[in-house]
């Protein structure tokens, strides 16, 4: 497998579910701005959309779209638990987050990195707040999004929390997200995912 990856972008996601489940795969870096590959190749000739990630099997299958991606990966080891079993109440709670990560916080985020008016980036700010306050309140009692078990949702939320200080958004007042990004952070595969992308030392 190939992952094509921007380091800090949503492509984080799978880098540490890869990571998690021990799955051999290639990391290919995609910059997202130049649209190229390091030998040169135009991104756009192997995902027509441009951006990342892109999931690429070993038969030349691609799959777009990181919660689609997460949630292939996850069910390529179950038993390592980082989705419920398809069908399961649990799974529609899963697809629940990250649908919610990816619309109601991951669309808000995008103006805050592009060059649009402060009117529109502190608009984008106050809903990513609203958001949060509801994501700290059913973080209340838990160590993950779905209680004890640590899931793709939360590579995600990690993932996507990770630009708030690059972006301005005030996370400080939430104790219960704060404590939660500690322990996602502390993982062994979040951390060498961060590692394998230039984040951290």
């Amino acid at each position: 497998m190939k992952l094509y990856y921007s380091p800090g972008a949503c492509s984080l996601s799978p880098h540490i579910v890869l990571q998690e489940l021990g799955l051999k795969y290639t990391p290919v870096l995609a910059s997202t701005k130049s649209h190229k590959l390091q030998d040169g190749t135009d991104f756009y000739t192997i995902n027509p959309l441009g951006y990342v990630p892109l999931l690429e099997l070993d038969d030349g299958k691609r799959l777009h779209e990181g919660p689609a991606i997460v949630q292939y990966l996850a069910d390529q080891a179950p038993e390592k638990k980082l989705a419920p079993a398809n069908g399961t109440w649990e799974r529609y709670k899963l697809q629940e987050w990250l649908t919610f990560i990816g619309t109601e916080l991951h669309k808000n985020f995008s103006p805050l990195f592009g060059p649009n008016s402060d009117e529109v980036k502190n608009a984008s700010r106050e809903r990513i707040v609203q958001r949060l306050k509801y994501v700290e309140d059913e973080l209340a009692g838990k160590q993950y999004l779905m209680g004890d078990q640590f899931t793709v949702a939360d590579a995600y939320l990690f993932t996507v929390t990770n630009w708030a200080s690059l972006t301005g958004v005030d996370i400080s007042g939430f104790a219960h997200l704060g404590a939660y990004r500690a322990r996602v952070g502390a993982r062994p595969a979040v951390v060498e995912a961060m590692k394998a992308e230039g984040l951290i030392k």
